[in-house]
């Protein structure tokens, strides 16, 4: 049975307006969280932190389907959106048991609707069991564990890209400034010479990308997500006028679909389009004319994606490889580039809670297909009257 709010659990009276709200919070054995109707985190009391492995602050806002496994996050999101609105979901909780204070949402997770006086949703509240004695002084072990881990691993990361971004690209700048200043005086090199200085140049020109590929697959992780209804189609447009602009005389033929809102992070979003479409439209530079379609469908309170090419396409049998960095199928000449670009797509929709795919016919082209939280519709006017 769906539960009522009591007027002291309302979502939106915050602990600054409601002390006794969060003392009572915070006072609780069992682990309480409250949900709002997109599903994301919007109050954890400790006891549902600690078995989480998590801070409470560090919850709040975020997706509850980044704290399950990655293979059960699409369906988790789609149980919280049927529950918000109002329907039994067809299956039970869908996530599996996950190891606790590892930052996964245990299987022993109930959940329920709140409903306010007039039994309209309100929110959702998530309930854990108290944890025994020792499993919570496990479990307190565990999170003093994965924060030193958590912070090596930051500062490994935060080194990483500190490398990349000044010791490798110190030697880089010192080659295209001296490939420039031997671009001045071409004229005392033979055509043997000039070719090869070419060859330095467009070098240097493909460590720059990987650079910045690299960069950008280190932030996917660490930047802190903020959700939003986000339009792919606007995005897609955006894409494509800007590869279009790259290269105008190249014929292209693009049909993008209408209505493709998500809720999702748009400056992750907007990396999620651009890498796709960039893929599609270097896999189609053997064909006279670029053709590109974006289309999507709605299922349940997911919304599944497609980008369709009509280029060079690849062999099903090494479909999962085009998701791990520095793999390509192809070579330069065929439109490969530096290999990173599709594990940052896919990282960037496990991030959101959803999946990424791909189906391809050798010659016939490929289709890139995700699926991503949908985007709550706009609430009917004489329903927010009434």
């Amino acid at each position: 049975m769906p539960a009522v709010v009591p007027p002291m659990f309302a979502p939106e009276r915050a602990a600054a307006e409601d002390p006794l709200y969060r003392l009572a919070l915070q006072s609780l054995a069992g682990g309480v969280a409250i949900v709002d109707l997109e599903g994301r985190w919007l109050d954890v009391n400790p006891a549902f932190a600690r078995r989480l492995g998590r801070e409470p602050q560090a919850l709040r806002g975020q997706p509850v389907a980044l704290s399950v496994a990655p293979a059960d996050a699409a369906a988790v999101q789609a149980y919280l959106l049927a529950l918000a609105a109002g329907r039994d979901p067809a299956e039970p909780w869908p996530a599996r048991e996950g190891g606790e204070g590892e930052g996964l949402l245990p299987a022993a997770v109930s959940p329920s609707l709140l409903r306010d006086a007039g039994g309209r949703p309100r929110g959702l509240l998530l309930q854990l069991p108290p944890a025994s004695p020792r499993s919570e002084q496990a479990l307190r072990q565990a999170l003093v564990e994965r924060d030193a881990t958590v912070q090596a691993q930051a500062r490994q990361q935060e080194v990483f890209a500190y490398g990349i971004s000044h010791d490798l690209r110190a030697p880089l700048r010192a080659i295209e400034n001296f490939a420039a200043l031997l671009a001045r005086q071409s004229a005392a090199l033979d055509a043997t010479g000039r070719d090869h200085l070419q060859r330095i140049r467009a070098a240097a020109t493909r460590m720059a990308g990987l650079i910045d590929a690299l960069l950008d697959l280190s932030r996917v992780d660490r930047a802190q997500l903020a959700p939003a209804p986000v339009d792919l189609g606007l995005l897609a447009g955006l894409a494509l006028a800007e590869l279009q602009e790259l290269e105008p005389a190249r014929a292209v033929e693009c049909d993008i679909a209408p209505g493709l809102v998500v809720h999702g992070d748009e400056r992750q979003l907007r990396m999620l389009v651009t890498q796709l479409l960039r893929n599609a439209w270097n896999f189609s530079a053997e064909r006279e004319r670029v053709r590109i379609a974006v289309a999507g469908e709605r299922v349940d309170d997911v919304l599944r994606v497609a980008i369709r090419d009509h280029g060079s396409g690849f062999d099903m049998r090494y479909a999962e490889k085009l998701f791990e960095p520095f793999q390509r199928l192809h070579g330069p000449e065929q439109g490969s580039g530096n290999g990173i670009g599709l594990a940052i797509a896919r990282r960037i929709v496990e991030r959101h809670g959803g999946r990424l795919w791909a189906q391809s016919e050798p010659g016939v082209g490929s289709s890139f297909q995700f699926e991503l939280p949908a985007a709550q519709a706009a609430p009917d006017p004489d329903e927010r009257s009434a």
